[in-house]
């Protein structure tokens, strides 16, 4: 198994392209990422402020080949658990989660303390290499009213693991 570990979010910002090698001589994965940008978080709103990024990864090798993967999320900079994440500015903290999908119920995280990790495969179709986009959900919670006006951010780590 071969490991892709590319810094992501801030504010959240998903990492920039990271080429990795497979352990089978045949196949190798890329991956890249987009920010979650929340934008202008009012505390006093009733409803939380949701967003999006993604993380992209391409594999190519044998066509037909399958490769297995996992993709896993750190708790961020932050934070010592996946929910809530914090972003920070300065000495400031203001509560958000990322999901695994729109309904917002599933937290991802590395598959501990109740977070979950996205498993799958992908069958290579194309000679240049078969791509996976998987959506990265992201929630700031309402009604954080102690938070003070500010720039906030976070980094998490993305791993992607295939073979």
């Amino acid at each position: 198994m071969k490991q892709v570990l590319p810094p992501v979010l801030a504010a959240l910002a998903l990492a920039m392209p990271w080429p990795a090698a497979a352990l089978c001589a045949l196949c190798t994965c890329a991956v890249s990422t987009t920010p979650i940008a929340f934008g202008t978080y009012d505390p006093q709103s009733a409803s939380p402020r949701d967003s999006d990024g993604s993380v992209l990864f391409t594999c190519g090798g044998l066509v037909g080949g399958v490769v297995t993967y996992d993709v896993t999320l750190d708790k961020g900079l932050n934070s010592t658990t996946s929910s809530p994440r914090r972003m920070s500015s300065g000495a400031s903290r203001l509560d958000y989660d990322l999901y695994t999908s729109s309904a917002y119920a599933s937290i991802w995280g590395d598959g501990t303390g109740g977070s979950q990790k996205i498993t799958g495969s992908v069958t290579i179709l194309l000679l240049g290499g078969t791509t996976r986009s998987l959506v990265v959900y992201g929630r700031i919670p309402s009604s954080q009213t102690s938070v003070k006006p500010g720039a906030y951010s976070d980094a998490v780590l993305v791993t992607v693991t295939y073979n």
